[in-house]
């Protein structure tokens, strides 16, 4: 097994002409909280979907210490989930049924199990089981994201802008239950522009300008770097 859960090299994105993502380079530990911090642009949505099989790129992408399988359907197999950024449910199905979809891959007695964890976990979700998923509150549309992604057992979740469209309040329970996924042995990828909630969750931390990882390092030390206080956090956390 790899030293590092994931493991990316000088990857690069292009739509068309134009190079979005230029050369960068990521690795994260098994059972970590890695999060990618940046303004809008900055290539932190593209980064994910590359690493995920949404868009081609170039460059080296290892999973466990092994080139991540080619098609997305191989990555979801290999463990690895994305919860996109506009959680992309299906708003005329009910949260059950929303529920059901991310198990696709488990069976019998194993989908059992993972549905009552997924409940157990999300307690206003199993009371609005019966629901429609588009008349749920923004906080419980993330909880339902969430949920149906933890339903394919991930060992990787790539999280992108959870807290995005939410009040303060929600953003922080979203927050703990992103921080409390650790201790089930899911190492998660998260791209937040909320920089200073990320770097507070996380172990490790990027700042991606314009497609480059412009600093990285530990997140608690990038949170009270004077440099990126003053020019990306500011004083009231945003970018």
């Amino acid at each position: 097994m790899s030293e590092n859960l994931l493991d990316i090299r000088d990857l690069k994105v292009s739509y068309g002409r134009a190079q979005v993502v230029h050369g960068i380079s990521l690795t994260m530990k098994a059972g970590s909280i890695v999060t990618v911090i940046g303004a809008n642009g900055a290539g932190k949505t593209t980064l994910l979907n590359a690493i995920m099989g949404v868009v081609p790129s170039q460059g080296e992408i290892y999973f466990d210490g092994a080139p991540v399988p080619l098609t997305l359907e191989g990555r979801v197999a290999a463990g690895v989930c994305l919860v996109p950024e506009r959680r992309e449910l299906f708003g005329s199905m009910t949260v059950e049924d929303n529920v059901e979809l991310g198990g696709f891959l488990r069976t019998g007695a194993e989908r059992a199990e993972t549905r009552a964890q997924v409940y157990g976990r999300f307690p206003r979700l199993a009371e609005r089981r019966k629901q429609l998923a588009g008349t749920l509150s923004g906080g419980e549309r993330q909880m339902l994201a969430l949920a149906r992604a933890l339903m394919s057992r991930p060992r990787l979740l790539l999280l992108d802008e959870p807290s995005l469209g939410l009040a303060p309040l929600i953003v922080a329970d979203i927050l703990r239950i992103v921080s409390e996924l650790r201790q089930t042995g899911v190492s998660i990828l998260l791209v937040e522009q909320n920089a200073r909630a990320a770097l507070e969750i996380a172990d490790e931390g990027y700042l991606v300008e314009l497609g480059e990882v412009r600093r990285s390092g530990r997140a608690a030390d990038l949170a009270v770097d004077p440099a990126l206080m003053e020019s990306y956090l500011g004083n009231s956390g945003g970018h």
